[in-house]
């Protein structure tokens, strides 16, 4: 005799909790695609609204002071301080702006809407995009862009119907750009 023969009802329960355990993880990702599909749920942008240790923060950089001993400095030329002039005036450097562009202004429910725009000085910047919800801009999924050369692009589809407003914000320093109207129906 086989070793299954001798016990058939532990075979046969074992056998009974596979399919179960199967089943369970077909119908749990069904779930979780149909509501990233159908526009539920989402989520507060992490770090703006105040979630502590969500996200990693690099902290910006911060000027250093020199060095109080004494530097080697080959072929310099004379500094202001040596020459009795003042020294010149300093620049501003204009601020990081982001300006966001849709492509579409009115689509069916779960069509495609793209979002393009420019971010001058963001290169590399992961920029999220948000939804107005519920009175407050709320993360729109895991929905992200780069920007590479100064330029982003991404796509969104959401089925919920109305006007929906739409922006990108840096997930650094926490720039936002203007937001976008788009009508789903």
């Amino acid at each position: 005799m086989k070793a299954d023969e001798q016990r058939p009802v532990v075979f046969g329960l074992l056998a009974l909790a596979g399919v179960a355990v199967a089943v369970g993880l077909v119908a749990s990702l069904v779930v979780v695609v149909g509501a990233h599909v159908l526009g539920l749920g989402g989520g507060q942008a992490a770090g703006v609204a105040g979630d502590a240790g969500a996200t990693m923060v690099v902290p910006k950089p911060e000027k250093t002071q020199p060095a109080s001993g004494p530097s080697i400095t080959l072929g310099s030329e004379p500094t202001s301080s040596s020459t009795g002039q003042s020294p010149p005036p300093t620049v501003k450097k204009p601020k990081k702006r982001i300006s966001l562009q849709t492509g579409q202004t009115s689509v069916a429910p779960m069509g495609r809407i793209d979002l393009t725009g420019t971010y001058p000085g963001g290169e590399g910047a992961v920029l999220n995009v948000q939804k107005f919800s519920n009175g407050s801009w709320q993360d729109f999924y895991s929905i992200s862009a780069t920007v590479t050369n100064g330029t982003f692009s991404t796509y969104i589809q959401t089925g919920t119907p109305g006007m929906n407003r739409f922006r990108v914000i840096d997930s650094d320093t926490h720039v936002a750009s203007n937001q976008v109207r788009v009508q789903i129906g």
